[in-house]
């Protein structure tokens, strides 16, 4: 089983919705090249309020759903890992924004794994 160093990086991507990477939902795109060059875990969170750089409200309300709610992509890795992915990344975000982080792992294991005494 792969490990993560305790000290590792947090990036963050923040995309609408709608975003496409050749045809494909964006955060699909995304979670599966991370998945392809062997990072750690990602997760993408929809969110239910939000705007960015343009300003736009995207918003869920009672009766009405936003047709590009904001999603925010998480992964934790070593930082190598992280900086290795970033340049692939690049060219997949046209609106967005990107962050990193230091991140203190605690805990990365699989379902139905022993803890190390």
């Amino acid at each position: 089983m792969r490990t993560v160093p305790r000290e590792g990086k947090l990036l963050r991507i923040f995309i609408g919705e709608q975003d496409k990477w050749h045809g494909q939902p964006l955060y699909e795109a995304i979670v599966h090249l991370a998945r392809q060059q062997g990072l750690a875990g990602a997760t993408c969170l929809k969110g239910f309020l939000g705007y960015g750089a343009k300003s736009h409200l995207h918003t869920v309300k009672l009766l009405r759903l936003s047709e590009d709610l904001p999603i925010i992509i998480e992964i934790v890795d070593s930082a190598e890992k992280i900086q290795q992915f970033l340049p692939q990344l690049d060219p997949m975000i046209g609106d967005g924004l990107v962050t990193l982080e230091k991140a203190e792992v605690l805990l990365y294991r699989a379902s139905g794994a022993t803890p190390a005494l």
